[in-house]
């Protein structure tokens, strides 16, 4: 027994260390810069004093505008800004105090010095890509006891890891963009050791600013350089600084006719260029050409069957005057906006035309890039019915990076397989965080959940897609979240994994608002996105545009237990605001109580309405009106006047968007959907009952493949559950029992009899084919296989995604009823793709309304 004893306290003991241990490398890893001194540190400002920065004149342009940040950062947190020495490796002889040396390699005289003298190990770093180190050198030169070196293995390796320093002093990538204000600190230091970072998960990652008519270039245009009449020089100069702090490197730029064109600017090519930021066009923008601002023929002659001279001379323009910087060609041909192609009567001669416009468009790359065609960058989005040629036979060069698209509302519509996956130019990811389209836009608020960014991007990525990433962000705000949640991904992609993908919101709050209120931040906007996944703010009408009105599909239950839903998401965020320090009220009304407080208030005036009561729904509605006035009356003195709206913004593209709100003229009458049902909270007429997905009893893994639960995903409950790994080869369905993963409930049936099973899934799309597929038993009886056909565009498929939910049924004989006993429900996987959010067992038979389907 005293044997046993002294093994287990030597467990536990081993257990501790191990906690300890990688307690300590978390904090070495995240907490290396502090405003207290230890031994061995650098003194990035001591005793008031800042140390130099030092840079090379032969370095990139993007290295001195970092530099020029940095110094700006220190001064934000300290109140002490540094000098900056652009020198030669002569001069720097006679700097003596300890300073911070920033440079790429091959470029910087004094990095490469030390390197050559055995200071610096680059091994590591030197040939990848994009990656940097930070590091503490001892005696660098001659009377300078210790440096801070930043060196970059190329020009955004060296801008990274600047910006890298600058998070870690405290300043937020948002500093400008959602007015995070750092904490002050008297002092800073920098821990002894080597960090190094890189290279990135994915090869060029980026954003697309779009549908920006009613935000960013209202307010370009009217606040921030109306010189310019909107989006300018000034707003990309801040857009590339962002990305830059983001890790990002890749721009699809603002393309609305209300938009000048970017290359309408002469100096907008040379200005990415200085922020090495890479430039490309959307996937209806072949060769960096803005068509809706650019083509100044008549619309019929953009068509490449016709008037192909036309066509190629309008693209070898402008590969004349931009082919020397470093892009990324969008190659094919779409219509002059989001459109199909012209020209083509079918599928078979757009397939044909395509390929033809291929070799003309690379012909033009290598004439004037000066490089072997297979070397320069090029992408072809298979997006919308460019994705149906692709899966007819298009043969797409095999350098070309082929990008798969969501849905248009954060579902990837297709993977790569394991032949496919061969492809030299590999594949990328078009995700939107907002769209402007059928069957109805969200332009609003961002409410994609940080669970279904990261489900989709995960898959995706094990699926192959690592060489480009494009996130619509449209307005850029207010998508912070989940723009700098997609670029985290794409920069790393094991940074947040499954067990701790959940722990993304805490981090985020802790770096914008601080430690003490992370974790109630987190719950707050944990529960926003739950909730207005169930329906998006932009959705709250449940006819289509341009159809007629009819109600919603919530009964008064429903409905009364959203509105107090979201009465107390409201109250809980106003608690925390008067918590909130003033200096940090500008990036809180943003980033939080904005977000919260809007889309309450839309649900709430909506609600009511169909309540028929009037004075709740009137009064919302004004407070939704004073609280979006506040970014024009109150939000840092004017700043953002113009930039936010309430859906919808305008009467454009109306034929996509949500109804202006109106107060209905009569109380409305619900039929069907107020039928009564039983729940398992309630006892009504009707008996079913309601498993959370996530509240297995039981499951059994299979050679390490099993359901797993995606915490913070799905409209109700926990979270869902979903097969991991996703590149899991899909089970035999005749040996489910054998080889299968699967998931148990203990469940009871009051009567024997028929019952059907609803299954609740998120509407993703499936790995392969057009079907998810998983498998239903109940007690092990026969397995029956369960089919969902996506029918991808279809009515029904538009209604799932606008209820965040695609519903499949089946039915299932109950041979002995179980008051007293308890039976077993086992749903068996068969492909993964699936992710289940919750079993309605239905006895008596339900309303359509109740499983959210359009009633016959």
């Amino acid at each position: 027994m005293l044997y046993k004893r002294l093994l287990l306290c030597i467990g536990l003991l081993y257990f501790l260390l191990v906690a300890i241990t990688a307690q300590a490398q978390t904090q070495t890893k995240f907490n290396w810069v502090d405003s207290r001194a230890h031994s061995g540190d650098f003194p990035l400002v001591a005793k008031k004093q800042p140390a130099p920065i030092v840079v090379a004149a032969e370095d990139f342009k993007v290295v001195e505008i970092a530099a020029q940040d940095l110094a700006q950062d220190i001064n934000r947190v300290t109140g002490h800004k540094p000098l900056i020495v652009s020198t030669n490796q002569n001069a720097l002889q006679d700097l003596k105090t300890p300073a911070v040396f920033i440079g790429t390699l091959g470029r910087s005289p004094f990095i490469d010095n030390l390197v050559a003298t055995g200071k610096l190990d680059v091994s590591e770093l030197r040939g990848k890509w994009e990656s940097f180190l930070i590091t503490v050198v001892e005696q660098p030169h001659a009377g300078m006891k210790r440096a801070l070196v930043i060196v970059g293995s190329d020009r955004r390796g060296t801008a990274y890891g600047v910006y890298e320093l600058s998070q870690a002093i405290g300043v937020s990538p948002w500093y400008w963009w959602a007015d995070v204000v750092p904490e002050k600190k008297p002092a800073l230091y920098v821990s002894a050791g080597m960090r190094q970072f890189g290279p990135p998960s994915v090869k060029y990652r980026g954003i697309f600013i779009n549908d920006e008519g009613w935000g960013i270039h209202q307010w370009a245009a009217k606040t921030f350089e109306p010189e310019n009449g909107g989006i300018g020089p000034k707003t990309y100069q801040k857009m590339f600084e962002l990305m830059l702090r983001l890790k990002a490197n890749t721009l699809w730029p603002a393309m609305h006719p209300v938009t000048k064109p970017f290359n309408d600017f002469p100096q907008h090519a040379q200005l990415a260029d200085d922020y090495a930021i890479v430039m490309g066009s959307s996937h209806a923008e072949p060769m960096l050409r803005n068509n809706v601002g650019e083509w100044k023929l008549p619309h019929e002659h953009y068509n490449y069957l016709s008037h192909r001279t036309q066509v190629q001379g309008y693209w070898e323009a402008r590969m004349q005057t931009n082919g020397k910087f470093e892009n990324i060609y969008t190659m094919g041909m779409r219509g002059i906006h989001d459109s199909y192609m012209q020209g083509p009567r079918n599928d078979a001669e757009r397939i044909e035309l395509l390929q033809k416009i291929f070799t003309d468009q690379r012909t033009l790359i290598k004439k004037y890039t000066q490089q072997p065609v297979e070397q320069v960058p090029q992408m072809f989005c298979a997006y919308k019915e460019v994705l149906g040629l692709y899966r007819q036979g298009l043969h797409v060069p095999d350098d070309i990076t082929i990008v798969w698209p969501d849905d248009n509302f954060g579902y990837m519509r297709n993977f790569a397989n394991a032949e496919e996956r061969n492809r030299a130019g590999g594949f990328g990811v078009y995700y939107h965080l907002s769209y402007l389209g059928a069957p109805m836009a969200y332009l609003w608020l961002n409410t994609t959940p940080p669970a279904l960014i990261w489900q989709e991007m995960h898959k995706s990525y094990a699926m192959g897609a690592d060489r480009i990433w494009i996130a619509n962000v449209g307005d850029l705000k207010p998508a912070e979240i989940g723009t700098e949640l997609f670029l985290q991904m794409a920069w790393d992609i094991n940074r947040w994994q499954l067990h701790n993908q959940q722990d993304f919101l805490r981090t985020w709050a802790a770096r914008e608002f601080g430690d003490k209120y992370a974790t109630e931040i987190a719950g707050l906007m944990r529960d926003y996105y739950q909730l207005n996944y169930q329906r998006k703010p932009e959705h709250l009408q449940w006819w289509l545009p341009r159809s007629s009105p009819r109600l919603s599909d919530l009964n008064a239950t429903e409905r009364s237990e959203r509105i107090e839903a979201f009465q107390q998401l409201r109250s809980r965020t106003e608690q925390l605001r008067k918590k909130i320090s003033d200096a940090k009220q500008y990036a809180f009304l943003q980033l939080v109580s904005y977000p919260i407080n809007g889309s309450a208030l839309a649900n709430i005036r909506f609600l009511q309405g169909e309540r028929g009561n009037k004075t709740a729904a009137l009064a919302a509605d004004a407070q939704l009106n004073e609280e979006t006035a506040l970014w024009s009356n109150w939000l840092v003195d004017g700043k953002w006047k113009h930039f936010m709206a309430v859906e919808p913004a305008s009467s454009e593209w109306d034929k996509y968007r949500i109804a202006p709100w109106e107060m209905p003229k009569a109380p409305p009458h619900h039929t069907a959907n107020t039928e009564s049902v039983t729940s398992a909270k309630t006892q009504k007429p009707r008996y079913s009952f309601a498993l959370e997905a996530e509240n297995f009893s039981r499951k059994l893994d299979r050679s390490g493949t099993g359901w797993q639960v995606v915490a913070g995903l799905g409209r109700t409950g926990k979270g869902a559950v979903a097969l991991y790994p996703v590149t899991a080869p899909a089970s035999n369905i005749d040996k489910l029992p054998q080889q299968a993963p699967r998931l148990e409930y203990d469940v009871n049936f009051p009567k024997t009899g028929t019952v059907t099973l609803h299954f609740y899934l998120i509407p993703t799309h499936p790995l392969s084919g057009n079907k998810l597929r998983f498998a239903v038993a109940l007690n092990n009886r026969p397995a029956q296989l369960v089919e969902l056909d996506v029918n991808d565009g279809s009515t029904e498929w538009a209604q799932g995604v606008l209820n965040a939910t695609r519903v499949v049924s089946s039915n299932m004989e109950v041979t002995t009823a179980s008051q007293t006993g308890t039976q077993t429900l086992q749903v068996y996987a068969v492909d993964a793709g699936v992710v289940l959010d919750k079993i309605v067992v239905d006895i008596d038979g339900l309303p359509a309304s109740y499983l959210g389907l359009p009633e016959e």
